[in-house]
């Protein structure tokens, strides 16, 4: 969904990271706006998953500066749906389906319990996974925990979705579910997407990064060239 305005959500401004003295990010400048379906691509290694980190404030950057605002006025904190890379997950931790879904409502205090009980309903049924509601995550498929891990990211109605290779491990039946997810969440939160498999992501996307080391914005609406980029 292209922006409805351009009011900025996050900014980030010379941000670079190294690793010891290994830079993995160098002088990224841009901003986040509502509305926004960021596509991120880049090669493996060039930093993707390092800039969603530095945009989460998972990690602190070696130097610049990420700012959050709400309503115009820089922020602490906004209400964010991350979902990690699958190898980031220990799915050797005993919680169930059902569990991991509802963990995604943690905080919500202005949810009444029926509010909460309705939402998980809506949730772990949109992702597919009301039949292993009560399933340990460490008996699932990756393409299972993938869904569970999706419902967790989206139970709470973020204003933001972070999504980090969402298509990993899933099969291709529900890969054209997950599009159909994607479309309905960029209607109603503003969506950064990595992703390798870009076909169909490139024409939802309002805007494409290309990620290598440097961050570059593309102009190209359905395929990811270095000269469509700046």
């Amino acid at each position: 969904m292209p922006s409805s305005n351009n009011e900025i959500l996050i900014q980030l401004r010379d941000v670079s990271v190294d690793y010891g003295s290994k830079p993995v990010l160098t002088d990224v400048d841009f901003d986040i706006r509502r509305g926004d379906f960021i596509a991120i691509t880049g090669p493996n290694g060039g930093g993707k998953t390092t800039l969603l980190r530095v945009i989460l404030k998972l990690l602190k950057p070696s130097s610049g500066k990420v700012t959050y605002f709400s309503d115009g006025q820089e922020a602490k904190q906004l209400p964010i749906g991350y979902l990690p890379q699958k190898s980031r997950i220990d799915s050797r931790f005993p919680i169930t389906v059902g569990e991991v879904i509802q963990s995604g409502l943690l905080g919500q205090s202005k949810l009444t319990r029926t509010d909460k009980e309705e939402r998980y309903r809506q949730t772990i049924s949109l992702v597919g996974m009301d039949h292993l509601a009560n399933r340990p995550i460490g008996e699932l498929s990756g393409g299972q925990l993938q869904r569970t891990l999706i419902g967790r990211a989206i139970i709470s109605k973020p204003e933001i979705v972070v999504l980090d290779e969402p298509l990993s491990y899933v099969d291709k039946t529900f890969e054209r579910q997950i599009y159909k997810l994607m479309e309905d969440i960029s209607s109603r939160s503003t969506v950064i997407l990595v992703s390798h498999e870009m076909t169909y992501i490139s024409a939802m996307a309002s805007r494409h990064l290309i990620v290598d080391h440097e961050v570059h914005e593309c102009t190209g609406h359905h395929h990811f060239m270095e000269s469509d980029c700046r």
